[in-house]
Formats: structure tokens, C-alpha cells, sequence
């Protein structure tokens, strides 16, 4: 979750909006008579009601035993492990299959599908130093080939991010001693004619909400700095599967929010006196600098997009459900999603093909098909814009329209859209009661404290607001949360996806909770010499028309390859 969005508008609404039952902890040991028609009259002010005396007697009995219930369910302890028994699923008018759980996958179609979208022939290779920003295409050419070991590139970018680390902190650990085993053993399948695909023996990173086992899983918050999770998360064994060599775990905004974690703030690589924005903030910034070729981020509120956008990298966040979340950090079980940041949009998808379908543990995993457009067939693609959002006064303007005359010019006919007229901000409640719920605990025993944001727009205010939400708002804005849903489909008709700005305009919020997927690329660099950014977001389940476009628009430009002089 990035929160580079301004939510004090949004803030004051959970706060506002409140029932007495989930008031303090210290509430909870109270006795019966604590709850009394009085303290019910005052409650009601702030659930926005007006109940009579002699309803509020009759209630006292019955918010008694609601209290009761709670405490009883308190004593259960779960771990932030546990989901709901409910799940969410995004509408889709598509003919989508879905698999209860993901079997295993070949490369031979992904490969077949990308291999003409590379934007660059293999390189031939003199020094290491020359693939600081080498796509994976590229790497793995020469991995298959031998012109390189993975050992030598596992070892070329940990020193690299090493050094990169001291000025862009964007490392909570290193997993040097994993690494260069995995390293090792790629080497030796290659060279035994044992290939898994483009990712085998390429180094990447992980953004420290996924568990990996023996090292620490900090979530980039104090209270959980020394947490060590003995499991791998689905996304880590399943890369572990693909051959791919993981180096180091970056870093996290506390418990996803922002580039402030436990040990500083995240620099952003064009500016050192900028952050990296967040809360994927480590994950972007090392894919920028050159520190690895690729990380895994996640996204809530737009975690993925906005560090993409301030460091320059290419972010895939895919529909929700698409890749499943074993093992990582729950924020908000009904808007999580994790990610890709790369240097372009087919090393994403290639990383996307290597960790997407249902693992049969997260229940809100699928398994969908996932098929890439041709790019020499771009013309049959159906893309909209949303003119308000291009229209409106905002930094980037001239950049991004200079943008859509170039996605224009690929043969693309863009089809002005709008997108539906609902109080989507009044939605972000669910984010909010989800979240205080995940953390919960940490709220009750007062280790929220700990937490090195203590403002209003930071996790600590938002747990305690947070618990003071009825249910019954929380499920008012799921249901019209369903609205948004079906007019997005409404909206979208049989176009393939659209083309926004990536701040301007409401889509970052909309999309990430109705779970549409999104590409975001540079597109274009400022006076101040800081990249800005273009989105590209799909049907529900259709990464790749958006990835075709996305990769088109890259090779058609030079603007992410253009990397910061560090």
C-alpha cells in the first residue's frame, strides 16, 4: 500500500462513524454495567443514529453480549496468517476458467509468446559491469549460453546493491549465504542441460513482506524486527522453482505504508533527497539503480504503482486473485496483491508467468489463463482514455498527452471513456476495518506505539479509527463496492483496457478495488531530471493486452532506459 494518495479526506469519516462495542481495550474488561442506555445515547451520535430511551434499554442486554462475544473471539489469538472465512472475487463478463490450484508450467509458450517483444539482441558480453541494467532477456541468453555464470551475477549485484544500499537504503537483509547456493546449483543444472527457463539463475529481490525461511521478516515495522517466519512464501518457492537466485529482502514502509521503515526512509535514485514513495519502496528503488534485474513488490492502494513512478521502474500489478499470498503480510484480504517491478513490461510478464495460479491456500487465489497479444497485431487492440483525468491541471500534463499521441501513432484507435460516478473514496473504509483488523493486536497492546510514524496519516491512527467502524458500514461500502464493480465492466464493454495518468484522476483507486490489473512505465523525465509515469490498466485477468501495449510503447521510446547516474 503506498498512500502517496492525500487520505485526510478519507480519514476523519472511520473515526466519525462509530459504535460502542469496539470503543478501548481497557472497554473490554469492564463490567456489565458499563454498558448502560447512556453510554449507548452517546455512542449513537457517532454511528450517525438516534435511537429512543426505551430502545436503548431494550439494546443494553444485547450489546452486553456483543461485548462478550468479542472478548471471546479475542481469546483466540490468530496470527495475521489467518483470513476470513469470506473471500472476494472480481466480476469478469470474460470466459475465464479457473483452476482450484495451479499445476505446474511450462516456459515454452510464455517464451514463444515474448521472445518477439525483446527489445534488444543478446548482448555480447566483455565485463560484468555491462549488465548493471540488462533486461532478462539479455541475462538469461547469456546464462543458457555459458557466457556467464550465475554465481558471477549473483555475485556482480550483491556487491552492486551493497554499495547502492548505503545511500538508497533499500535493504533490510541480505541472503548472501541463499543466494550463492541457489547460484551455484543453477550452474550446475545448466550446465548438466537441465534449463527451467528465462529466470534460471537470475538474481532478484523480495520486498520484506514475504516470508523467506531462516531470515527475518520484518514487515519494515520495530515491533516485528526480529520476526522470523520459518516458511517461504508461495511467490518464493515458486521463483525458488523457477531457477531464479533471491539476493535480498528490501524494504517495506511500516506494515506497508510509505518509504519509512524501522531503519530510515528510502531514497529515490534520481533524487537522494526525495523518498522512494512506498510502500513496495526498496523493490523499486533497487530495480531503478541497477541493483537487481528484477523484485517482487505488493500493492493495496497503489504500493506498486507510485514507487514505479517516482524511481522509474516498470511496475505489473496483476488482477487480484492472479497470483496468490501465502506467506506474505495480510493488510486487506479483500485488496492485496502481489507484484512485479522491473525494467520493462515483458521481464515483468516473464516474472508474472513464473508465479501466477492458485496454490489452494489462499482462498482468493485462482488460477486463470494468462495469453500475451502478438505485438505485430497491436491494431486489433481496443484501448479507451479518460479524457477529465488527461484534461485536468496537474504536473505532467504535457508530458502524458505527448504520451497518448505516441500510443496513437502505434496504430492504436484510443476511445474516450468515464469512469462510473460513485462515492468510491467513502469505499477506502474497507481498507481501513481490514486493516485494523489484521493488526489488531498490536493495537490492543499498545506495541503500535513502537511504530516510527505517530501522525494522522499513518497506521497507528488509522488501527485506532479503524475499530471504531460499525459493521454494517463496513458491509454498506462492500456492497457498493459491487457497484463500482459491475459499472467498471459496464464501462469497459469490449474494449481491451485503458490509458491513464498514473496519479490524476481516480483509476489508481478504483482499480484497486474493483482488481483490474495495471502496467505502469515511464513516460518521460521532468525539469527537475525525475521521471513521471503512464498507466495501463486491463480487463479483469488481462495482463496481457496491457503488457503488449505497454512493451510497444517501451520499444517505441527510450525513457526506460534511461537510468540514474549514481
Amino acid at each position: 500500500m503506498a498512500h502517496s494518495l492525500d487520505r485526510r479526506r478519507f480519514l476523519g469519516r472511520a473515526a466519525a462513524t462509530s459504535l460502542l462495542l469496539a470503543v478501548a481495550p481497557d472497554l473490554l474488561a469492564a463490567q456489565d454495567e458499563t454498558i448502560t442506555p447512556e453510554a449507548i445515547a452517546r455512542a449513537e451520535r457517532l454511528a450517525g443514529l438516534e435511537f429512543t430511551d426505551a430502545e436503548r434499554e431494550l439494546m443494553t442486554e444485547a450489546v452486553r453480549d456483543h461485548l462478550k462475544g468479542l472478548q471471546a473471539l479475542l481469546k483466540l489469538q490468530m496470527g495475521n496468517e489467518v483470513a476470513p472465512a469470506t473471500t472476494f472475487f472480481p466480476l469478469s463478463r470474460q470466459k475465464v476458467s479457473f483452476d482450484p490450484v495451479s499445476g505446474p508450467r511450462s516456459y515454452e509458450g510464455i517464451s514463444q509468446a515474448l521472445d518477439p517483444l525483446a527489445s534488444a539482441a543478446p548482448p555480447s558480453l566483455r565485463r560484468l559491469d555491462e549488465l548493471t541494467f540488462a533486461s532478462v532477456f539479455e541475462l538469461s541468453h547469456l546464462l543458457r549460453r555459458r557466457a556467464v555464470t550465475s554465481v558471477e551475477l549473483t555475485r556482480f549485484f550483491l556487491e552492486r546493491l551493497e554499495k547502492l544500499d548505503e545511500k538508497l537504503q533499500c535493504v533490510i537483509t541480505f541472503t548472501e549465504k541463499r543466494a550463492l547456493e541457489k547460484a551455484a546449483a543453477a550452474d550446475a543444472e545448466i550446465a548438466a542441460g537441465r534449463y527451467r527457463g528465462p529466470l534460471h539463475g537470475i538474481p532478484w529481490a523480495a520486498k520484506d513482506l514475504l516470508a523467506v525461511a531462516g531470515y527475518r521478516t520484518t514487515w519494515g515495522a520495530q515491533p516485528y524486527r526480529d520476526q522470523v517466519i520459518d516458511e517461504d512464501a508461495e511467490v518464493v518457492r515458486r521463483l525458488d522453482e523457477a531457477g531464479a537466485v533471491l539476493i535480498a529482502k528490501t524494504t517495506v514502509g511500516a506494515l506497508a505504508w510509505g518509504d519509512v521503515w524501522f531503519g530510515g526512509t528510502t531514497k529515490n535514485p534520481w533524487n537522494l533527497e526525495q523518498g522512494s514513495s512506498g510502500s513496495s519502496a526498496g523493490s523499486a528503488a533497487a530495480v531503478a539503480a541497477g541493483g537487481v534485474p528484477f523484485a517482487l513488490g505488493t500493492e493495496t492502494l497503489g504500493s506498486i504503482v507510485s514507487p514505479s513512478a517516482r524511481c522509474g521502474a516498470t511496475g505489473l500489478r496483476p488482477t487480484f486473485g492472479r497470483v496468490p499470498r501465502t506467506g506474505c503480510m495480510a493488510l486487506s484480504w479483500t485488496m492485496d496483491k502481489i507484484g512485479v517491478l522491473a525494467r520493462s513490461a515483458e521481464d515483468a510478464a516473464l516474472v508474472l508467468w513464473a508465479i501466477h495460479g492458485a496454490d489452494g491456500r489462499d482462498r482468493n487465489a485462482v488460477t486463470a489463463p494468462f495469453s500475451l497479444h502478438s505485438p505485430g497485431k497491436l491494431e486489433e487492440l481496443r484501448f479507451g482514455y479518460v479524457p477529465s483525468a488527461f484534461q485536468g491541471e496537474y504536473d505532467d500534463a504535457a508530458i502524458d498527452a505527448a504520451a497518448l499521441k505516441q500510443i496513437e501513432k502505434l496504430g492504436v484507435a484510443l476511445q474516450p471513456i468515464e469512469l462510473p460516478d460513485l462515492p468510491v473514496e467513502e469505499m477506502l473504509v474497507i481498507l481501513d476495518v481490514e486493516a485494523a483488523t489484521a493488526f489488531d493486536q498490536l493495537t490492543r497492546s499498545n506495541q503500535d506505539e513502537e511504530l516510527v510514524r505517530q501522525v494522522k496519516d499513518a497506521w497507528p491512527n488509522v488501527f485506532r479509527a479503524g475499530q471504531l467502524v460499525p459493521g454494517v458500514q463496513y458491509l454498506q461500502a462492500q456492497r457498493a463496492r459491487s457497484l463500482l464493480q459491475e459499472k467498471f465492466e459496464a464501462m469497459l464493454g469490449d474494449l481491451d483496457g485503458y490509458v491513464c495518468p498514473s496519479f490524476a484522476g481516480r483509476s489508481l483507486l478504483d482499480t484497486n478495488l474493483t482488481g483490474h490489473p495495471c502496467v505502469v512505465v515511464p513516460d518521460g523525465f521532468r525539469e527537475d531530471g525525475t521521471p513521471a509515469s503512464l498507466s495501463f490498466i486491463g480487463r479483469l485477468y488481462g495482463e496481457g493486452a496491457i503488457t503488449a501495449l505497454a512493451a510497444a510503447y517501451q520499444r517505441a521510446t527510450d525513457w526506460n532506459q534511461r537510468h540514474p547516474a549514481l
